[in-house]
């Protein structure tokens, strides 16, 4: 039903009315101020004639809009009556299923005594069945027994077969014979008949679920339509009531207007004055006139004087040049003689004679002098002539204008006196009186006007008002819960910042560690405190009516607390046990890191005065494990020796440090480290020296003997505690020892930095009675003094750089850095639009910085790859701005690149090093920025103009420390693409004797994972089918599971000895025997090359898509030890760095949630959050390696690809935009898990779906009136789950949406959980590929999903994922883009993956056409536009290295004309293109070039309907002849065939990545 009234334009008309009555106040009010000050007639009559048109243009609007209430009037009845109709419908639909019900019944019913008397026929004849066979049994008995000759047999069965037909022809058998034939064709018919009825209440009965639907979507509509219509008729009566309103101050005004007419006329007699004066001005129009005159005469005299002079210097000019240049030379040295003269007699001159005789003889210069003033002043009178003339002309022109409308304006005047002699008695006292009674009722509208406006905003609806005030509400507590993190916060940093003054300042005082510690006791505490309550408040407001913003508010202060952590984690103070003290420690690694490798570092210094210390002298220090002292790590004093502690399930591993004890440590700080890989165990001692820089080492060594190679932590029972425990804990047997005596500090773990001060628990610590010990600086500062370590997350902030130096001619910024990352922020500065950025990419410095530039930013990258930085080395980098025009870039002193702009200077006050804050790095600025991921690694030496700054001293730094730590530097993981791998060659024998072991990560289920070969003997690690496959000579041995492609970390160990191959993956043991082979001529001490992630050989494994990380080996040259990867002498497409592997979807929600929907329907309820909540997509893991593919074309000014959301994919342009999957899980009938992240503004459109080939069976999910619905079938009943909120707001949103056996689930953003169960007896649910995502083929779904949603999805989805595996490579793709970031433009996109669009029939390219289009290419060689025809005839335009090139075959030979322009093609500019044909001439416009071409005339030339390719073409359809095959990259835009626009988005096919309709801007 379509309704045509819309409630909306109540308002506008209202509204519209208002505007109407303000205008007609201020046209009043012009009027009151024009008759008040008139002076002249002129102004007053049209001001008057304005009221009167206004009046008029009032009544004309009221009498328009009281037409448009009207016209509403008959449309809310038209809407009524289809209501009436459609419930009439739906009350017959009503009773002719009751009819048919009641039919069914008494069908069923005759069925049932149908089949009662077929029983009873079957027993009769089974009765008679029974009958026959005793009759028989017995003739047998009986022939036996009386032993009858053959005759007597024969009569006597001649005599009952007569007796038979006799019993057969008798009347009753044969009128029951009848009766059974006719009760089975009857039973035959009756049964054709329930079968057609059952048929067709099948039929009946799957409508009656979509006529339900459409029901319910019409009740809603109705109560929308009901609710619009309540508010419709509230507006139609207020719009009554303003109009009676309104009309009677129409009629009112109509009097006040009449009035005025009135006074009009007398006001008009007051114009008689305006004759007299008019003589004035005639009188100075007389005079100037006058003026005129002799200004002309003066005009004249000082035209005959410049002719005079003209004349003069015309003579000078006759005279030689030498005679003028000697007068010259005379007259300077006249003049200096002059001078000296008038100096020697100054002092003499007593009665001035002297000095008027020097006057006297400069009369000459004088005159000249004057002659010259006298030019100048003549031709300012002549300008000043000019301009008073100009003057003269317009006043007399506006004279004569003013004199013309004055003699009109006194002959209407003098009419108008002649018909107002009868109201010669008003006065202008009564015209003053009835104008303020104008203005009085003009103050009265303008009130009543005021009281209709508030009269309106009261009629809000209350329900409104009441959200309204819930919502102000809950931003407030939001707001509120901000404020108390900030609050915690800020005096935390303040205190950070102090504790580093302090710790600087330190002169081997206590004072300032006390200081600095008792601070930072305080802000932790409070922070502590602050927490838990914060976290309340957060969860009250995540539990409170949906706001679309409160998610991403509370992900902000999560990012703020865990930034605040981040800091308290890298304060490097250490603290003071008793004994009775502890504290529990919040370590923000991941356990799943620890579990094949641990590696920790601490300082550690004994109170070794203290006399508990010397009556128990064994101490507890640390412990890291579960709760049920079962897989731990610790550290421990025993027996005067340092003791190594770990168990990884079984028994403990004791590892004693016997060749240093405890008790000849000195009284200062020493560092321990301890390390596991595995099952193999260390621990390092150093001691320091205070004299020097020297050092001693200690190391101890261990393993486990039994099974286990795991550390196998529980992320909710896992513990941390330093120095002792709580008492209600309860340590194992071999730690369970009294408390430490002394001061700790933690360095490391693994990787990370970390801090006491990150605690979660402190127990009985004061940092006034105990202080911290003070570390020895000469000690432990060598290699911590001048560097800073950024860990990513972190930035130094130095304001006003200009303090220490200035920007001048020579500008220079220097600084050293050390990392083993591919990617990272070095440097920043921003000024509005402007801005400066030096990154890493891919290894490589990439500068880009624009200082407001006419042409835009400019680019300067390490593109010949002279300086890798990503080798863990400190490198030197040098930025040099030369003459505010040239930028040069130096590594290690040695020049990279520079590069030329406009001469502009710097515009920036501070700069940002390693980092920025988030909201910069996601502003305007980051499409300019080739990633967004902060620094990682070490800095040092920044300098400003040669000047040093210490970073930890800027006021703006945040989250970095000092120091430089060697085991953050190291490259432990390593990332595959499938076409990558790393190679070192080292002393290893690996068939004598060998164990090694390494994690690895991947989705994928085949690749090679280890290489290692010696002869024709080969060692490999691979995976085939999800399994893991040791192949040691020949031998293969294969994991029980096959399961390892689930992107989760997994740990395999390999060992071989003379007797046994054994392989070994997560603790799940397979072995093989030995072969028994002869190796003993072979060389131990050969160096043997081995391979990871792959191999340059030819394997039968491809090579690894996935990480490796914590490999290592036995060797014969060292100690088992963590694989450096970045020591390694082959690096093929590696990235040493994180690990872009995704994590499948968290399986949410198996267990019901307390809130969880029970009931049908849409009422569906928000699940609790709980232990099953969806953990939110991890950016951290997008930032450790974020891939922007910036390749670019030399020739061109743009990237080839625009910067883009990495794995995300933009839909839409065309109505089925969509990408195709052809492989579907088996498991996937028995439960359908999908997730996906999406972005749009979009109301309609259709993100995913799947279903049967008679599409019985689908599932789908889709946009519709910007909610997201997720819908399936389970047998004939349709489930249907929609969320409550709106979500096309152009933000990223997560959606999972599950079908399991009896329910289905839709989540959002982890935080809404929506759910509706059905029936389990359903009949099996199966569907078959393609899988589509973002649309589907033409003519799908219409079946089952509204036709606006069946239309593609506009906007952008990633990280797609089915039942937890990623679906990353699609069998077909049509116009899907890459989702790119930054501003768009109108044109259609030609991305780098290739694609191309097919027009429609109704374009053609004939013998003869014109094409016109521009293109902004991104690549200087591409397919611009192919036509191809049965017979071999064809037409093709291309660009190859910038020359544009249109080739034929007319069919007797190829021809062919090029246009190659001045300036690039490939500037990044719009470029006009332009293809002209008539039979055998063509001729090709590029700009302003022109070329052509005349080939060989064919006669039989035939004028062929063929395809149109543009931006590509199938490689089977270009010959051999063409050279350029690739497709075109960029943007094409306003595409013309003989004048006639082509829309792409109708185009008969869209193949391929390209983006219809949007363009990204350059």
């Amino acid at each position: 039903m379509t309704v045509l009234w819309d409630p909306g334009s109540c308002d506008k008309c209202i509204w519209d009315l208002t505007d109407d009555i303000r205008l007609a106040v201020l046209a009043i009010d012009e009027s009151k101020s024009t008759l008040l000050s008139i002076s002249t007639g002129v102004a007053a009559q049209k001001r008057l004639n304005d009221v009167n048109l206004t009046a008029t243009h009032l009544q004309a609007a009221m009498s328009k809009k009281k037409n448009h209430a009207e016209l509403w009037t008959i449309q809310v009845d038209d809407a009524a009556d289809e209501m009436n109709d459609l419930l009439r419908e739906a009350a017959t639909l009503d009773e002719q299923g009751n009819e048919a019900s009641s039919k069914g019944l008494l069908l069923q019913k005759e069925t049932m005594e149908t089949n009662n008397r077929a029983t009873q026929l079957v027993q009769q004849l089974s009765n008679m069945r029974d009958n026959i066979q005793e009759i028989s049994s017995k003739m047998k008995y009986y022939a036996i027994q009386q032993e009858l000759s053959p005759d007597e047999i024969a009569q006597k069965l001649s005599v009952a077969e007569e007796m038979l037909k006799e019993i057969k022809h008798r009347k009753p058998f044969t009128n029951q014979r009848q009766l059974a034939d006719e009760e089975e064709n009857a039973a035959k018919e009756l049964l054709q008949q329930v079968e057609e009825f059952h048929e067709r209440y099948n039929d009946t009965r799957y409508l009656v679920s979509d006529v339900l639907e459409q029901l319910s979507e019409q009740d809603v509509k109705l109560s929308d339509l009901e609710e619009a219509l309540d508010q419709a008729l509230d507006y139609v009566i207020q719009t009554e009531d303003i109009n009676k309103e309104n009309r009677a101050n129409l009629q009112r005004r109509e009097k006040q207007h009449e009035k005025i007419k009135e006074q009009i006329d007398e006001v008009n007699s007051i114009l008689l004055s305006a004759t007299t004066a008019l003589a004035g001005p005639q009188k100075v129009n007389s005079e100037l006139s006058e003026v005129i005159k002799n200004v002309s005469g003066f005009y004249a005299e000082i035209d005959g004087a410049k002719k005079e002079l003209q004349e003069k210097l015309a003579n000078l000019s006759l005279f030689d040049d030498d005679l003028v240049e000697k007068a010259m030379h005379h007259a300077h040295n006249l003049r200096r003689l002059a001078d000296e003269l008038d100096w020697n007699l100054y002092g003499v001159d007593t009665n001035g004679l002297v000095q008027r005789a020097i006057n006297a003889s400069n009369v000459y210069e004088n005159i000249a002098s004057y002659i010259e003033e006298a030019n100048k002043a003549a031709l300012l009178a002549l300008n000043t002539t000019n301009r008073v003339n100009d003057a003269a002309v317009g006043i007399d022109t506006q004279i004569i204008y003013h004199k013309g409308k004055s003699e009109e304006l006194l002959n209407r005047a003098t009419e108008l006196q002649r018909t107002a002699d009868y109201s010669n008695d008003l006065t202008i006292a009564d015209t003053s009186r009835h104008v303020n009674g104008t203005l009085a009722r003009m103050n009265a509208l303008r009130s009543q006007l005021m009281r209709a406006i508030t009269k309106m905003q009261s009629a809000e609806p209350v329900e409104a008002r009441e959200r309204l005030e819930q919502a102000k509400l809950k931003t407030a507590e939001a707001v509120s819960a901000t404020m108390t993190v900030t609050q915690a916060t800020t005096p935390m940093d303040e205190n950070v910042r102090l504790w580093s003054q302090n710790l600087q300042e330190f002169q081997h005082k206590s004072a300032a560690y006390d200081s600095a510690v008792h601070s930072a006791g305080d802000a932790v505490k409070k922070l502590t405190e602050v927490f838990p309550q914060l976290l309340d408040k957060l969860r009250r407001v995540e539990q409170k009516a949906p706001a679309n913003n409160i998610s991403s508010s509370i992900q902000r202060i999560r990012e703020l607390i865990a930034q605040t952590r981040s800091v308290a984690s890298k304060v490097q103070v250490s603290m003071m046990f008793g004994g009775q003290s502890a504290v529990e420690v919040n370590p923000k690694i991941n356990v799943e890191e620890l579990k094949s490798f641990t590696s920790m570092s601490l300082y550690i210094k004994l109170q070794k005065d203290n006399p508990q210390l010397a009556a128990s002298p064994d101490r507890f220090i640390l412990y890291l494990g579960n709760k049920n002292a079962k897989n731990y790590i610790g550290l421990a004093i025993k027996n005067d020796n340092l003791v190594y502690i770990y168990n990884l399930g079984g028994q403990d591993v004791e590892i004693p440090l016997d060749a240093k004890p405890v008790s000849t440590w000195p009284s200062y700080f020493s560092i321990i480290k301890i390390e596991r890989i595995g099952r193999h165990g260390k621990m390092f001692l150093t001691v320091p020296s205070l004299s020097s820089t020297a050092e001693e080492k200690f190391i101890k060594k261990g393993e486990v003997l039994g099974p286990g190679s795991l550390l196998n932590l529980e992320p909710e029972n896992t513990v941390f505690y330093v120095g002792g425990v709580p008492p209600d804990f309860k340590l194992p047997p071999s730690l369970n020892l009294p408390g430490f005596i002394g001061c700790l500090e933690l360095a490391t773990l693994n990787d990370d930095v970390i801090s006491l001060y990150n605690f979660k628990h402190v127990y009985n610590i004061d940092t006034t009675t105990s202080p911290p010990c003070a570390r020895n600086k000469l000690a432990f500062t060598q290699s911590r003094a001048v560097s800073y370590f950024f860990d990513g997350s972190g930035y130094a902030l130095a304001r006003n750089i200009e303090r220490r130096g200035r920007f001048s001619q020579v500008t220079r910024f220097d600084i050293e850095v050390r990392t083993p990352t591919d990617n990272g922020l070095i440097l920043l500065m921003i000024n509005g639009s402007m801005f400066f950025s030096l990154e890493m990419h891919n290894g490589f410095l990439y500068l880009r910085y624009d200082f407001g530039f006419s042409t835009g930013p400019v680019l300067l990258e390490d593109s010949m790859k002279k300086a890798q930085i990503n080798d863990a080395k400190f490198h030197e980098i040098s930025i040099i701005y030369h003459n505010s025009k040239k930028m040069i870039l130096v590594v290690d002193r040695r020049h990279i690149k520079s590069v030329d702009n406009e001469r502009t200077a710097m515009p920036f006050t501070d700069i940002y090093i390693g980092g920025a804050p988030a909201e910069i790095l996601h502003s305007s600025i980051s499409s300019h920025l080739a990633g967004s991921i902060g620094f990682k690694g070490c800095m040092k030496g920044f300098q400003f103009q040669k000047k040093d700054f210490n970073l930890l001293e800027e006021p703006g730094t945040l989250g970095i420390s000092y120091g430089c730590p060697e085991d953050s530097l190291m490259s432990r993981k390593a990332y595959f693409n499938g076409e990558s791998f790393i190679a070192s060659s080292q002393k290893v024998s690996l068939f004598t004797e060998f164990e090694g072991g390494f994690n690895f990560r991947t989705l994928q289920p085949n690749g090679l994972l280890f290489y290692y070969s010696e002869g024709s003997d080969v060692l490999s690690i691979s995976m085939d089918r999800g399994a893991v496959v040791l192949n040691a000579s020949g031998t293969k041995i294969q994991s029980s599971d096959r399961n390892y492609d689930d992107g989760k970390t997994h740990f395999i160990i390999t060992s071989v000895t003379p007797e046994r191959y054994e392989l070994t993956v997560d603790d799940k043991k397979q072995s093989k025997k030995n072969p028994a082979k002869d190796r003993a001529g072979e060389s131990l001490d050969s160096i043997k090359k081995f391979y990871f992630g792959g191999s340059p050989l030819r394997t039968q494994q491809a090579n690894f898509t996935g990480c490796i990380s914590n490999a290592y080996f036995t060797r014969l040259d060292r100690e088992v030890e963590v694989e450096d990867f970045q020591q390694y002498s082959e690096k093929v497409q590696t990235s040493l760095y994180g690990c872009p592997v995704e994590s499948p979807p968290v399986a949410l929600l198996h267990k019901k949630g307390k809130n969880s929907s029970k009931a049908k329907g849409n009422r569906n309820k928000k699940v609790g959050r709980d232990k099953d909540k969806i953990s939110q997509p991890s950016t951290g893991l997008k930032n450790l390696y974020q891939e922007v593919n910036m390749q670019r074309d030399p020739q061109c000014h743009l990237p080839m690809n625009p910067k883009a959301t990495e794995h995300a994919y933009q839909f839409g342009g065309t109505a089925n935009s969509r990408q195709e999957f052809d492989h579907i899980p088996k498991d996937f009938s028995e439960r359908a898990q999908f997730s996906i992240s999406l972005k749009t503004h979009s109301s309609h459109g259709m993100i995913f779906y799947v279903s049967d080939q008679k599409e019985t069976n689908f599932m789908a999910l889709f946009v519709a009136h910007g909610r997201l619905i997720f819908m399936f079938n389970a047998g004939h009943q349709k489930i249907r789950i929609k969320s409550q909120e709106k979500y096309n707001d152009g933000l990223w949103h997560n959606v999972i949406f599950i079908r399991g056996k009896n329910i289905g689930r839709l989540i959002i953003d982890g935080l809404r959980v929506l759910e509706e169960p059905f029936g389990s007896n359903a009949n099996t649910w199966q569907v078959t590929e393609p899988l589509y995502i973002g649309g589907v083929a033409p003519g799908k779904a219409v079946k089952n999903i509204q036709i606006n949603s069946v239309y593609s999805f506009s906007g952008c989805l990633s990280n797609l994922q089915l039942n937890g595996r990623s679906i990353t490579s699609a069998s077909q793709t049509f116009s899907v883009t890459p989702c790119f970031e930054g501003p768009s433009e109108a044109g259609t996109y030609f991305s780098s993956e290739g694609g191309y669009v097919v027009l429609d029939e109704s374009f053609s390219l004939g013998l003869k056409f014109e094409v016109v289009f521009e293109i902004r290419p991104r690549s200087s060689s591409g397919i611009l536009l192919h036509g191809h025809s049965v017979n071999g005839e064809y037409l093709n335009m291309h660009m190859r290295n910038g020359q544009v090139t249109v080739k034929l075959n007319n069919g007797i030979r190829d021809f062919s004309t090029s246009v190659t322009l001045k300036q690039s093609l490939c500037d990044g500019r719009w470029h006009r293109i332009a293809v002209i044909r008539d039979a055998n001439v063509v001729q090709l416009d590029v700009d302003s070039e022109v070329n052509h071409v005349v080939g060989p005339l064919n006669p039989k030339a035939i004028d062929h309907r063929e395809p149109v390719f543009i931006g590509g073409v199938p490689e089977s359809l270009l010959t051999s002849s063409l050279t350029t095959r690739n497709s075109f990259i960029g943007c094409i835009r306003n595409f013309m065939i003989d004048e006639k626009p082509v829309s792409f988005s109708k185009a008969a096919l869209v193949s391929g990545a390209v983006s219809i309709n949007t363009c990204p801007a350059a």
